[in-house]
């Protein structure tokens, strides 16, 4: 059977890193800051697409999690892992 979303019912299987990671950031970064870093790089995202990814209710593409990955100055395993 074809499985599209995590064992745990969500969207994606990287959005409670990408809060923790987030969170951990030296400087406060809200999510609002996180999506601003986001469109530097190019990925039209707002600060509600942030908070469904975090929540696991959006789903992320691969060139998504690229840009994320980058931005968060860690690697797809770091998020994915």
């Amino acid at each position: 059977m074809y499985k599209n979303k995590s064992e745990s019912g969500a969207n994606n299987i990287c959005g409670a890193k990408i809060r923790d990671i987030r969170k951990s950031m030296p400087l406060k970064t809200s999510q609002r800051k996180l999506a601003e870093m986001l469109q530097i790089e190019g990925l039209d995202v707002d600060k509600n697409a942030v908070q469904r990814i975090e929540s696991g209710a959006r789903f992320v593409t691969d060139i998504e999690l690229q840009i994320i990955a980058k931005v968060l100055k860690v690697s797809y395993d770091d998020l994915l892992g």
